[in-house]
């Protein structure tokens, strides 16, 4: 008997591999479809004061970075706390083998699809409703208001009593919960530390839907952890703020200079003087010309003869960007000659003083003016490959001379902040990653990328120049930190966090065991141990 030619034999194998590939397939599909149909009885079914969408979800695939997008399973509107916890306890009571995970979205300001989740659902925190903004007058003011508020409603309605938070971001369109998952950070940080250090009281909903009220002294651990904690252990809906008196004007001032060593040193001795400005921020200025100019329409100069003849020439600059705040009724001669002994201890370029007054909430918001003028230009929804570090007072030389002399050639892009912080205003119990010394710098790299651009002002490029700035760091160990920090693998994240990694895992596993949320900082995965 003869035997079948070879042919024959991987000709069945073929057919063989190919039916079995399409009943795999077909069962795989079987089973999504099943799981997501599920999914959607489940949701559907469930009592809430809000609403959910399964079909209008492609907004909340998308975020400020404009670089990812994962479409949600669905979307949850809620109008109450409720509606967060009975949602997230629904999840959490079908267990591992449920796929769904949550994703609290604020403002979408996220740039590394932080705030997405493919397949998930995602909740819409400016749709709730509660609790309304209260402003509590008194010796310790404070104000109460929801996760998903916005920084500039606040100032609005904390002004109406003539307060304000201590601390803020440089851009005000964010929601309270966003801020306060990472640190909130701005040129106030140096006095009064970021957001996260000026927090009374929290109300979470954690990853099992509990909703628990926590303070310092009330589940203290909770607090600290959701406190700089990237979303990974409850969802903030509502938040007690800090406040103190508001003034109504602010003195605002930029000064340059050409060398960094003497830059950074002017800003130290501001941000340890006992009498200093309430606001100091810097910023890197390369290959720019005709850079006062651009100014002049909202600064003055000091010395208009002397500012019309200064020429950048293109050389890297370091501009020093400066706030002291002022009453109407109290500004005198003695306000004015504190603003200029300040500033004649500084070693700036005497022809580069700018100065102009305006109102404390035109000051606060004044990126919303730049965004305006963007959206006008369709030049805002674009991708923004932004780079955010924390870098140690005593490295920053290093950095500097190496990533403004050799990386970073060009800072057209957007701006490039720099400006140093202390420590000793952060509190070590709250989940945030700083470096270890005492006086450590932000550096923010903010670009953005023009669309279908190949050049040095498209997306390819700036991200190349963002991972050359990130090898240098690691090869120099500079023992700096990513701020908003994003990574792929869980072995990064844990040489992130370093010694804080341990408490970090045993917090998420009390408080958000099934790693339902933030799935989009690609932290923990569902279902995958995380120990």
């Amino acid at each position: 008997m003869r035997c079948p030619p070879i042919s024959f034999h991987k000709q069945n194998n073929i057919l063989f591999i190919r039916s079995f590939m399409i009943l795999l397939l077909s069962c795989m599909t079987i089973r999504i479809n099943l799981c997501f149909s599920s999914n959607y009885s489940s949701l559907k079914t469930l009592s809430v004061d809000g609403n959910f969408t399964f079909d209008d979800v492609h907004h909340a695939a998308k975020d400020f970075g404009n670089r990812f997008q994962f479409l949600p399973f669905a979307v949850l509107h809620p109008r109450s706390v409720s509606d967060i916890a009975t949602t997230i306890k629904h999840i959490w009571q079908m267990g591992p083998h449920s796929k769904l995970t949550v994703a609290a979205r604020g403002h979408g300001h996220s740039l590394q699809g932080q705030a997405q989740v493919h397949g998930g659902l995602v909740i819409n925190m400016e749709s709730l409703q509660e609790p309304k903004m209260h402003v509590h007058a008194g010796n310790y003011p404070y104000i109460d208001v929801s996760g998903g508020e916005l920084w500039i409603n606040i100032l609005h309605e904390s002004l109406k009593y003539g307060l304000a938070p201590k601390s803020w971001t440089d851009y005000l369109h964010l929601t309270v919960g966003g801020t306060l998952s990472n640190a909130g950070i701005s040129g106030q940080a140096f006095r009064h530390g970021p957001q996260i250090s000026n927090v009374y009281q929290l109300e979470v909903v954690t990853g099992k839907g509990e909703v628990l009220n926590c303070s310092e002294h009330q589940n203290s651990d909770l607090f600290y952890s959701v406190l700089g904690g990237l979303g990974q252990f409850g969802i903030i809906t509502r938040a007690r703020i800090s406040l103190e008196p508001a003034p109504d004007m602010v003195k605002w001032i930029r000064i340059l200079y050409s060398d960094f060593s003497t830059f950074s040193r002017d800003q130290e001795v501001l941000i340890s003087a006992e009498n200093s400005f309430d606001y100091v921020e810097g910023f890197v200025i390369i290959n720019r010309t005709g850079l006062l100019n651009n100014w002049r329409s909202s600064f003055n100069p000091q010395d208009p003869i002397q500012a019309s003849q200064f020429e950048s020439d293109g050389r890297t600059l370091f501009c020093l960007e400066l706030a002291k705040y002022f009453n109407t009724d109290k500004m005198d001669a003695t306000n004015e000659q504190e603003v200029m002994i300040l500033l004649s201890q500084l070693r700036y370029i005497p022809s580069t003083l700018f100065l102009s007054e305006v109102p404390y909430i035109e000051f606060l918001d004044r990126v919303h003016v730049s965004e305006v003028k963007l959206r006008s230009k369709g030049l805002w929804e674009v991708p923004h490959p932004w780079l955010n570090l924390l870098v140690p007072k005593s490295k920053i030389h290093n950095f500097a001379e190496e990533v403004f002399g050799n990386i970073f050639t060009n800072t057209s892009n957007g701006p490039v902040l720099i400006y140093p912080v202390k420590k000793s205003k952060w509190d070590n119990r709250t989940s945030a990653v700083i470096p270890e010394e005492d006086i450590f710098y932000l550096v923010a790299f903010l670009s953005s990328a023009v669309p279908s651009s190949t050049g040095t002002d498209g997306l390819e490029h700036i991200l190349y120049q963002n991972r050359r700035i990130l090898e240098f760091c690691g090869a120099a160990r500079l023992g700096f930190k990513q701020y908003l920090p994003h990574y792929t693998t869980q072995e990064d994240w844990q040489a992130h966090f370093g010694p804080q990694w341990e408490v970090f895992v045993q917090r998420k596993s009390a408080y958000d065991p099934l790693a339902i949320l933030a799935p989009g900082q690609r932290i923990f995965q569902k279902a995958i141990p995380f120990s």
